[in-house]
């Protein structure tokens, strides 16, 4: 640890996606005075969003990125202390926890909400990032609904690709389904599901070889793998499902998460294995990922260290 000052802090929020902006505007309003750091992506995974129609309050919807400027502001407004930067150490082996931003300055803070959310796995190639945004999209539940009465592709095998095919099966004319192997990871019930679905097509020992289209999605080319063969099928929408990862890293050793990285709260809480230290958004919810649920999340997080400070004030 240098010998710069440390500063010391009430409460500091880690992340700024809708759990961590909620999590400020309700503790700056308790006056927790609330510290965030918006890590490397302000604003979070909606940032990459374009349009966003699910969340209540927005008849007309509202770009993904201007939502967060929103939320943002509102919690600046109500007092929160937001800050440019990014956790990249924690030390919660003793109280008051000490968290490390931008790998120079330490900050000791008498409670911790952990809203660092989750990060969408890609395939990696260059015609997915380029059309991200305009017809690819990592979330069949944000998005399939501007797809409506479109053919799609989906590529994905285990029970969230599986899901979120059959959830695309209803607004959709056809979903053609890219699963790398001759089998799918995906629970016995869900790939019944999707192999009865008559308007799923599923493309086995198949990779996306490329995504068609100059300014907006209008095809994919299929490799099999087994016959060497390509095939062009024209869509209107391609999704990712090929999981996300929880942005926990820094937090291990620390704090309890399950196999794949997600914090684990106490059922009906936002309350880790550390008193002191609370999880909100998508970082500790693998089942949702929704931007409302994130919101509410963030909530709960603020209430809980709410008491908690006030016990031990």
């Amino acid at each position: 640890m240098s010998n710069k000052e440390v500063e010391k802090v009430h409460l500091l929020i880690i992340g700024s996606g809708p759990a961590g902006y909620t999590a400020a505007i309700y503790a700056a309003r308790a006056n927790m005075k609330p510290v965030l750091y918006q890590g490397i992506q302000p604003g979070g995974q909606l940032t990459i969003t374009t349009e966003v129609e699910n969340y209540p309050g927005y008849p007309d919807g509202i770009q993904g990125p201007e939502m967060m400027i929103n939320f943002e502001k509102q919690a600046v407004r109500m007092g929160a202390d937001i800050r440019y930067g990014m956790a990249t150490k924690v030390d919660f082996s003793t109280q008051p926890y000490r968290v490390e931003i931008d790998e120079e300055n330490w900050i000791e803070a008498d409670a911790v909400i952990i809203s660092t959310g989750a990060s969408a796995k890609w395939l990696g190639i260059e015609s997915e990032q380029r059309l991200n945004g305009f017809g690819v999209s990592a979330c069949a539940v944000c998005d399939g609904f501007f797809f409506r009465g479109k053919e799609v592709a989906i590529v994905g095998a285990g029970d969230t690709a599986a899901e979120e095919a059959l959830y695309l099966s209803k607004l959709c004319t056809h979903v053609h389904m890219i699963v790398r192997r001759d089998a799918m990871r995906a629970s016995k019930v869900m790939q019944d599901r999707v192999l009865n679905t008559p308007n799923i097509t599923v493309y086995w020992n198949s990779e996306t070889e490329e995504i068609l289209g100059e300014h907006k999605v209008e095809g994919v080319r299929i490799k099999n793998t087994k016959e060497n063969t390509t095939q062009d099928v024209a869509i209107g929408g391609f999704f990712v499902a090929i999981g996300h990862k929880p942005n926990s890293d820094i937090f291990k050793g620390f704090i309890d998460m399950d196999e794949t990285g997600y914090i684990q709260t106490i059922p009906g809480t936002s309350k880790t294995n550390l008193e002191g230290v609370f999880a909100a958004g998508d970082v500790q919810d693998k089942n949702y990922r929704q931007a409302v649920t994130a919101a509410g999340s963030g909530c709960m997080a603020a209430l809980d260290a709410e008491r908690y400070l006030s016990t031990k004030a």
